[in-house]
């Protein structure tokens, strides 16, 4: 475990500007002496003070109330002091100076959160959780950061690993007792726990996945031919005018970006410059932008305009003639796999087009179910369709209670961890020697202790708390 600093840190916690209220937040052995030469008194620990803020010279620098919280019973696990006063920066920035001139040092990015972490106050998911709370960009993921900070994801973890312990347990003794004829272990047993972590792990993972689409959002990526109605579509989805629309085609020369929440998802729409080949260097500037765009994008909404588009004949061998037609393949197989997971035809237009297709269709390419929707961007029709096609495709429920707050370490974590146990059960399958399952089972656990900081390195935990607020 990292080593705490037994200095006293000081912070303003409350964002630059003008408020009505605002806090600095002291931490450390030094913090009751602090208290005592501003308050002028000895604190009562859990007390509001209401009291005049002095300086060096007892000038008075503000007035409000003082809070002092003594060791362990704070958030950070140390001695806190905070003053709350006016929300003034030139205010809060004599307070700051006054405090350090006592003894304190400014606190680095997310210092205090690491102080509780390192105190056992919280665990390292709980931490991020603090971080994500304050980040949180919808009413879903403010509610999946609480119930993350809350310790719902952190208890799931430690119940996976109690499970695992226990299994290790009974492999352990049986290699133990291996040169007696002692039968200490059921093979039954263990491989239904171990398909029971499984199971567990599985659906820890469905909810971090969530989870993480609830904090990183997703990136849908508008592409089609000039004059398709991408733009149009960007404007219905985000309910603004965000961007220009015109009957000419190429109208669009540059890549954006209209963040939107869906039912407290947030997505990130990506309207992009028209597919074709360009003599003007401008628009070719904004073809190579739309191609790296598609490249990156988590969902891509191909728009094709069915007036030149028929319905009836769409096909796998249309489909990738239109990706190639589009320059997105460079002939019909190279490459069209994963551009396909990605990819629904969006058929736009149908207020133009007489007996047109409407609602919802797919077509196979290949073993893969590409979905068709039929739509008017002009008139709407369609529109919620692709919404909640969108939400289909971020695997979103926002109904389930299991959703948490999560980053991509998490996820990567808890892969590791699910391929260790199936890679214990292949080996128990295989009678392998017992050491081989005692092996995967602790690199599991370990894996699994990583997300709630039990095996973290001290490099992860800089690039972890440096990302969070001075005073937090």
């Amino acid at each position: 475990m990292p080593h705490i600093d037994n200095d006293t840190i000081c912070a303003i916690a409350t964002p630059p500007g003008r408020s009505g209220v605002g806090i600095v937040r002291v931490s450390g052995p030094l913090a009751a002496s602090i208290a005592k030469n501003i308050l002028g008194l000895d604190p009562t620990p859990r007390y509001a003070h209401y009291s005049d803020f002095t300086g060096a010279d007892g000038e008075v620098l503000d007035q409000g109330i003082g809070l002092f919280f003594r060791q362990p019973e704070s958030f950070t696990g140390e001695d806190v002091f905070e003053l709350q006063g006016h929300g003034n920066s030139h205010v809060l920035a004599s307070l700051r100076d006054r405090i350090l001139s006592l003894g304190a040092r400014l606190a680095r990015p997310g210092e205090f959160s690491e102080r509780a972490f390192l105190n056992n106050k919280i665990d390292l998911v709980q931490a991020e959780a603090i971080a994500d709370l304050i980040d949180s960009s919808s009413q879903q993921a403010v509610r999946s950061a609480l119930r993350t900070l809350r310790g719902h994801f952190s208890r799931q973890i430690s119940l996976v690993i109690e499970k695992l312990i226990a299994t290790r347990v009974d492999i352990e003794a049986a290699i133990d007792f291996s040169d007696e004829d002692i039968s200490v272990i059921s093979n039954t047993r263990v491989e239904q726990s171990l398909a029971d972590i499984l199971e567990d792990l599985d659906k820890i993972f469905e909810g971090a996945q969530q989870g993480a689409i609830l904090k990183q959002g997703m990136n849908v990526v508008l592409a089609g031919k000039p004059n398709a109605g991408k733009s149009s579509l960007l404007n219905a989805l985000s309910g603004i005018d965000s961007a220009i629309v015109t009957p000419v085609p190429g109208t669009t020369r540059d890549v954006l970006t209209e963040p939107i929440t869906l039912d407290g998802l947030p997505l990130n729409i990506v309207d992009t410059a028209g597919l074709r080949d360009s003599s003007h260097i401008v628009e070719r500037e904004g073809v190579k932008r739309a191609k790296l765009a598609i490249d990156q994008a988590d969902q891509i909404l191909l728009i094709v305009d069915q007036l030149t588009h028929a319905q009836d004949t769409v096909s796998a061998d249309t489909v990738e003639k239109l990706l190639a037609s589009l320059g997105l393949i460079g002939d019909a197989s190279a490459g069209i796999g994963s551009l396909l997971n990605r990819t629904t035809l969006v058929f736009n237009k149908t207020d133009l087009v007489k007996d047109g297709k409407t609602g919802l269709d797919s077509v196979d390419c290949g073993g893969i179910k590409i979905t068709v929707i039929n739509i008017s961007a002009k008139t709407g029709s369609g529109v919620e369709l692709v919404r909640e096609h969108l939400k289909c495709r971020a695997g979103y429920n926002p109904g389930t209670e299991d959703v948490f707050v999560a980053r991509q370490r998490h996820l990567i974590a808890l892969e590791a961890a699910a391929e260790l146990v199936k890679s214990a059960i292949q080996n128990m399958d295989a009678k392998s020697p017992l050491e081989l399952l005692a092996e995967d089972l602790r690199l599991a656990q370990k894996e699994l202790g990583a997300i709630t900081g039990e095996f973290t390195s001290d490099d992860l935990l800089g690039e972890i708390f440096s990302t969070f607020c001075v005073g937090k």
